[in-house]
């Protein structure tokens, strides 16, 4: 199996989604990862989700999404008891995840410089909404705020639609991969080095780095993105978004062996011979008359079967689909996308996320399933050498 991270352990004080996937992933590439809850509430996403009976149980499938293959452990961390509890779990850690709002972990105890001096080379990230330092960066912040500070919702949609947020939480899960990317470069300088890392992932960060494109050339050249509807990036005529007689279809034919292509694979030869379109400079002058064309040509036929018949022609193509449609297509199932886990007293399986790309021809899946809540609090304490009578008096003190 694909274990890269196999021996190494990670202590986890992230909730919600963007942290929790920074350590699912890490998780899924062989790390140990013990996660400390609150006892009793744990990471709030255990009561989310539509199902209501995992809901119930603080199995909620927000929770399960990125919480597979970890342990629980629940830890009150207000309690001097449990502070010590955690100090002792950090000096057997590589990694320490939190994602508090800067300065919370270092008034608990545990801020960077505390966890160095507890593990000289500990790899500590946090993950925060606008980063550790900056005027903003002890503002809260969800997924859809950083979608609004970002400027991405003024160029979503459609022009004279007013400002759009894109339907996912793309923010939170990008930056939980690119925390899991940060972690793993750390772990490569701590053993280079033999010192501590700090690493600072920010979700604002992230959400302008979705967007490097738009940076560069506004910063460069004074360019600003404006609402471009479901039409294409590269602004030629011959790609974007087309009607067809059910549904739509996003073409891109940008290059020239693509425009070729394009016009014989639909019957439309004619469109090759006219002296409006001969050139791409000739296109993007005569762009709307293109789009005609091409459009009354789209409607004569289902988005299915231009899809297929692109395809054919070698024209990147799809047709529109809906979520349900995208996840039943033999595309998902060849590339082992989602990956299986049981619930103990919930009927049938639950669909979570392997990792985000394949190794060695392989999908890579969660071996176990997501902790019930504090799971795994007796034995991870009893490696930290609390005993048993020690464990009950913890449990009757609310400290674990």
């Amino acid at each position: 199996m694909f274990q890269p991270l196999k021996g190494v352990r990670v202590v986890d004080l992230s909730q919600v989604l963007a942290g929790p996937y920074a350590t699912y992933q890490l998780a899924l590439m062989g790390a140990e990862v013990i996660k400390i809850e609150k006892p009793g509430e744990g990471d709030w996403t255990r009561t989310g989700g539509p199902l209501p009976d995992l809901s119930e149980r603080r199995m909620g499938l927000g929770y399960l999404t990125q919480n597979a293959a970890k342990k629980s452990v629940t830890i009150n961390l207000k309690t001097p008891e449990g502070l010590e509890l955690a100090r002792k779990l950090v000096a057997t850690a590589d990694v320490f995840v939190e994602n508090f709002k800067p300065g919370v972990a270092a008034r608990l105890g545990l801020g960077f410089e505390a966890v160095r001096g507890i593990r000289k080379d500990i790899v500590y990230c946090s993950i925060s909404a606008y980063g550790q330092n900056g005027p903003l960066s002890r503002r809260p912040a969800y997924d859809h705020v950083i979608q609004g500070m970002c400027g991405i919702m003024l160029t979503t949609g459609k022009p004279g639609d007013g400002p759009t947020k894109v339907g996912a939480p793309y923010v939170d899960f990008a930056t939980g991969m690119n925390a899991a990317m940060a972690v793993m470069a750390g772990l490569m300088e701590a053993r280079r080095t033999g010192a501590a890392v700090e690493l600072d992932v920010a979700m604002l960060d992230t959400a302008l780095m979705l967007m490097a494109s738009m940076m560069t050339q506004h910063k460069t050249a004074h360019w600003m993105p404006v609402q471009n509807g479901n039409e294409a990036w590269s602004t030629s005529p011959s790609s974007g978004a087309f009607e067809t007689a059910d549904g739509m279809l996003m073409l891109a034919a940008n290059n020239e062996p693509q425009f070729r292509k394009l016009c014989t694979a639909i019957g439309r030869e004619d469109i090759l011979a006219d002296a409006r379109w001969r050139s791409p400079e000739a296109r993007r002058t005569h762009g709307p008359e293109l789009r005609e064309a091409l459009n009354a040509t789209f409607l004569a036929r289902t988005a299915a079967d231009w899809e297929t018949i692109l395809e054919t022609a070698d024209v990147p193509a799809a047709r529109v689909r809906g979520l349900d449609e995208a996840l039943a297509e033999p595309q998902i199932a060849a590339r082992q996308l989602l990956s299986e886990i049981r619930v103990e007293g919930h009927d049938g399986a639950i669909h979570v996320p392997s990792l985000s790309f394949m190794a060695d021809g392989l999908a890579v899946a969660p071996q176990s399933s997501a902790p019930r809540l504090g799971e795994d609090t007796d034995s991870v304490m009893r490696e930290l050498g609390i005993d048993a009578e020690q464990l009950d008096r913890l449990r009757a003190s609310n400290v674990i």
